[in-house]
């Protein structure tokens, strides 16, 4: 699945999925502009990986949310691109955890989770479509959260619901440009940030791998594999999609039961 020549922006790109998306675009052949919020040494972390395998990529800072955050995402990418155009975007970036119960939650947090998880892939992608390249790729990392009613993770179940809803309309809307438009739904993952979970709760990961079909947490390559997929040529004729790569968890009673 060559993506040599292409270039693409994955935003939340210096550690956990992002990272993963970002690595294996770039072993693809791709150019990877790696997003980060702070960890800027995270990010060159990612990026020396990146060009030490012969790949090419940079990093570029911006703070999503923020009032600026966009307009430093774009600056960034501009210098970085040099005048070229983007191939591939992918709306990684994102957070909120469970979020809290409706009883928890507050006006402040939630505003701030629906700034991250829908307002910035909605404005990022409205900002990149005059650079996107005709017979480019969107895709948006969502989750398996809309589909299974768990009363922790109301809000951000409702944000990456949002996400999904934005995937099929831009699906249909971009497809006269040959631009597809998906959404990528990931399960727990054994990111760095869960990984401090797990650790803090020992039965946690049996208990969520119970909760799937396959039996096992899913890793940071399962998911990146797939955007990988859609990113490239094979995947020309799949668009407005939410896949589900949660290894199929909470799909019978029976799991985790």
């Amino acid at each position: 699945m060559s993506l040599n020549g292409k270039h693409a922006l994955v935003t939340g790109a210096s550690r956990g999925i992002g990272r993963a998306i970002a690595l294996r675009l770039a072993a693809d052949g791709a150019t990877v502009a790696v997003h980060y919020g702070s960890n800027k040494e995270a990010a060159d972390r990612t990026v020396e990986e990146i060009r030490a395998k012969g790949g090419r990529a940079f990093a570029v800072r911006a703070e999503l949310g923020a009032p600026s955050g966009i307009d430093d995402l774009f600056d960034g990418l501009a210098a970085g691109l040099a005048g070229g155009q983007l191939d591939i975007l992918v709306n990684n970036a994102g957070g909120g955890g469970g979020g809290g119960s409706i009883e928890q939650l507050t006006p402040a947090d939630t505003d701030r989770l629906f700034a991250v998880n829908v307002s910035a892939p909605l404005f990022i992608t409205q900002r990149a479509l005059p650079l996107l390249a005709d017979g480019g790729r969107i895709v948006n990392i969502s989750s398996c959260a809309p589909r299974i009613a768990a009363p922790s993770q109301v809000a951000y179940a409702m944000t990456k619901g949002a996400l999904d809803v934005l995937t099929k309309t831009l699906a249909v809307q971009l497809g006269p440009r040959g631009i597809t438009v998906n959404s990528v739904a990931p399960g727990a993952t054994e990111t760095e940030g869960m990984a401090a979970f797990l650790d803090a709760n020992p039965g946690a990961r049996a208990q969520m791998s119970a909760m799937t079909a396959l039996g096992r947490m899913g890793q940071t390559a399962d998911v990146a594999d797939v955007v990988a997929f859609l990113a490239s040529h094979d995947a020309r004729w799949v668009t407005a999609a939410v896949i589900d790569v949660s290894g199929g968890s909470a799909i019978s009673p029976a799991i985790g039961g």
